[in-house]
């Protein structure tokens, strides 16, 4: 594998962006960063012309791209068509996302991604089990004949995964009391999604170990006076991480500048929610029988309810600055250490970070994307 090293450029180095900066690349890992570095001999030089060096984006909600649906074929080809699509936007690691079905398609889903991380597919982290395990009166466009109960036997199923990481959105008030200490316990990461949860029963979900928010605002509890909810919680919890789709339609601008604001870059983590659309030159897909149409960065069932999005984090990052008014280098770090640090993987991606994995994408003055790197080959 070749080694590089980048020079003229600015480093997205937490929320700052770092003039005058050089970064040597070997091995498929981040070997130093700094200004002035010694350049060891046998190095490709590349001239950045004060180009931004960026971490590749972190997607923790991925259902799907490139014309394919996780949950249609969970495959290791599946997985690979998706990894493409997004990887062309600049995500460079992701969790392939399974919507609620039935625990046969679970166990085929967890099989497959551990079968794709160990054939080497790019950029796979392990997989968000989103659902079964929710409320039926937050459902969204989640088919609640397949809600289940979270028992001690499927707990077992969930926390099977020999590699990567596996994060599980679950509605907190419909487990019963330990399971989400159990999961925890066994190496799952647990958010909070599709819930009807009181404060209460959040902060009590907390203490077992609950991380984080699937779609902070969507499908879920909202803020009232005398009744925080599920929103009221998330905004409030000093450590808690909430997921963000950042498209300017799933949640109004005002509300993602809250989020922003009350969770910092460091704990608000946008995501894509992405469905096959994207990256495939369709506008349209099927989801359990329902074409499910896409409309800018949007996704909608026919009647109008909400179903995923057409975006990349790429996109969500653009919304972000231009919505809602946050800085380029705050928007990356929600797209890049925030989901990394979300999912325990804080320093080997993520970042810019000696050692860590040569993710990572280049900018040019006005945000486009330009080139992509992922484990230090140019795709």
């Amino acid at each position: 594998m070749t080694s590089f090293v980048f020079q003229n450029g600015r480093l997205a180095l937490g929320d700052t962006l770092v003039d005058g900066q050089t970064m040597l690349v070997c091995g498929g890992f981040i070997e130093a960063t700094g200004p002035d570095l010694a350049i060891p001999a046998g190095y490709d030089r590349i001239d950045l012309n004060g180009d931004i060096l960026a971490p590749g984006f972190v997607d923790i909600q991925v259902n799907g791209g490139g014309g394919a649906l996780f949950n249609d074929a969970p495959s290791v080809e599946t997985i690979a068509t998706i990894a493409n699509a997004h990887a062309k936007f600049g995500t460079t690691s992701f969790l392939p996302t399974l919507i609620s079905d039935d625990l046969e398609k679970v166990a085929q889903a967890i099989d497959a991604v551990d079968a794709a991380i160990e054939a080497g597919v790019p950029g796979v982290l392990g997989i968000h089990l989103e659902g079964p395990f929710l409320n039926a009166s937050r459902k969204g466009v989640h088919d609640a004949s397949k809600f289940k109960v979270l028992d001690q036997e499927a707990i077992e199923l969930l926390t099977r995964l020999r590699r990567g990481k596996t994060l599980i959105t679950l509605a907190p008030e419909t487990a019963p009391v330990g399971a989400i200490a159990e999961l925890v316990r066994r190496g799952a990461i647990a958010f909070a999604g599709h819930t009807e949860a009181t404060y209460e029963q959040i902060v009590a979900a907390e203490a077992e170990g609950l991380r984080g928010f699937t779609h902070i605002f969507n499908a879920m509890s909202q803020l009232s006076s005398r009744a925080p909810g599920v929103v009221g919680a998330a905004l409030s919890s000093p450590t808690s991480f909430s997921g963000l789709i950042a498209d300017g339609v799933h949640v109004h601008a005002a509300n993602m500048a809250l989020v922003a604001r009350l969770l910092g870059p460091a704990r608000t983590v946008l995501v894509s929610d992405a469905m096959p659309t994207l990256g495939s030159g369709q506008d349209w897909f099927e989801l359990k029988g329902e074409k499910i149409f896409a409309r800018g960065l949007t996704c909608y069932t026919p009647d109008g309810v909400l179903a995923g999005s057409n975006l990349s984090l790429h996109d969500a990052i653009g919304v972000m600055m231009g919505q809602v008014g946050i800085g380029l280098a705050e928007a990356l770090q929600m797209a890049s250490h925030a989901p990394a640090r979300a999912l325990g993987l804080d320093g080997q991606v993520g970042r810019l970070a000696v050692g860590a994995k040569a993710d990572f994408v280049q900018l040019d003055g006005d945000a486009n994307l330009t080139h992509v790197w992922q484990g230090g080959v140019q795709l």
